[in-house]
């Protein structure tokens, strides 16, 4: 047997124990839009428990109308990088719209927040610095770390007395600056970094605080602007990382939000944003009228927390462990992978699509069904929801 042969072969039976254990993942083609309810290309009709879609802007009028306008005045795409000829007046507008959005000087578009952290922690660290990362930080973060020269430290999650014991070794192991990252909202728990804690310690060993606040922009905070604005922290944090494709319309597009020269100094290096195309201007432009919109959304965050706190109750009255807070985020904890997937199985077959989270998205024996609320649903759906997890919940014996 060759080289090749038995690579090929590897690939198929790791494929084929993923299968045989029913942990096989599939994707599923929409033939409709984002909404409570949607349609598979097969006809199959299910309710949808499963987007990023907080506030509904995926299809809201508005922003498609805004999308169109770009689309018809600066064409499809730029086909070429921003330092190129691939910057056009909405980018530019966008980011002062970002920027004022988030409360920080000034801000940078990427093609997907996995791009803005991809290219952040190279271009602000090197090897006399640190990074102090959350144990639980998304992915994205994780790649873009390992891609710094800086010495890295990890806490457990939210653990503050770990995070001080972190920032203390880095001050007796590094001579540069330190900067701690984290989630803003953890998005397989829902739960909200306690930013105010974390620039505490921050200010006490002299640390940068960065953010990824991807399922927080829009969401959470008083007037949506984020896990910041939540904690009460908006003029301590110093870098925000987040995307346009959850609250703000769910298109595509990443950002990064500092202080001015932080933002140019990226601008100049990061190999991320450099040599990438940019983002297209009609997602440019939609995502201008998503962000006035949250802006201005305080009555459709409200009925989304409501339906969230709604759902919550439903589901803790049904006898079912829901992880989280106060997010849409609603974590319905199920243990072990084949009990998870079992249950995920008797609700999709039932007409409810959410999606089974396991290990290695989540530590072992900690699997979970991830529903996520939206400003769309309403209560006949919420409570349809919890009728169809009530009846599989106890038929698979989570209940």
């Amino acid at each position: 047997m060759t080289t090749k042969s038995a690579f090929y072969d590897k690939l198929n039976a790791d494929l084929d124990a993923l299968r045989a254990k029913g942990q096989l993942r599939s994707e599923f083609e929409l033939a409709t839009p984002q909404g409570a309810e949607i349609t598979l290309t097969d006809g199959t009709k299910l309710l949808n428990l499963c987007s990023n879609n907080y506030l509904g802007m995926g299809n809201n009028p508005e922003v498609i109308e805004a999308a169109h306008g770009a689309l018809d005045r600066y064409g499809y795409g730029v086909a070429a990088g921003r330092m190129l000829c691939g910057t056009q007046d909405v980018h530019r507008r966008l980011q002062r719209v970002i920027a004022d959005f988030v409360g920080l000087e000034d801000a940078l578009l990427y093609n997907s927040c996995y791009d803005a952290n991809g290219g952040l922690f190279e271009v602000l660290t090197g090897e006399n610095d640190a990074i102090i990362s959350d144990a639980l930080n998304h992915a994205s973060i994780i790649d873009g770390v390992r891609l710094s020269k800086a010495k890295r430290y990890r806490y457990a999650s939210c653990d503050m007395d770990e995070l001080e014991q972190s920032l203390k070794k880095a001050d007796a192991e590094c001579s540069g600056i330190k900067l701690i990252i984290t989630d803003g909202v953890f998005s397989m728990d829902g739960l909200v970094a306690p930013l105010d804690n974390i620039c505490d310690l921050a200010d006490k060993y002299d640390a940068l605080v960065a953010v990824d606040d991807s399922h927080g922009t829009g969401v959470v905070g008083a007037t949506g602007r984020g896990s910041h604005e939540h904690c009460g922290v908006m003029d301590r944090v110093d870098i925000i990382t987040g995307t346009l494709g959850k609250a703000i319309g769910g298109a595509a597009g990443g950002f990064t939000a500092a202080r001015a020269c932080v933002v140019e100094k990226l601008r100049q290096t990061s190999r991320t944003y450099i040599f990438s195309n940019a983002v297209p201007p009609s997602i440019a432009a939609g995502a201008i009228k998503a962000f006035e919109l949250a802006g201005e959304g305080g009555n459709a965050r409200t009925a989304l927390l409501e339906k969230t706190s709604y759902f919550r109750a439903g589901m803790r009255a049904a006898g079912f462990t829901i992880g989280g807070e106060g997010h849409p985020i609603v974590p319905v904890m199920t243990g072990a992978d084949d009990v998870t997937f079992g249950l995920f199985k008797e609700v999709f077959a039932n007409g409810l699509l959410v999606i089974p989270m396991t290990f290695p998205v989540v530590p072992r024996g900690q699997g979970r069904i991830r529903v996520q609320i939206s400003a769309v649903h309403e209560t006949t759906h919420l409570d349809r929801a919890i009728e169809i997890f009530t009846e599989a919940g106890r038929k698979t014996g989570v209940i």
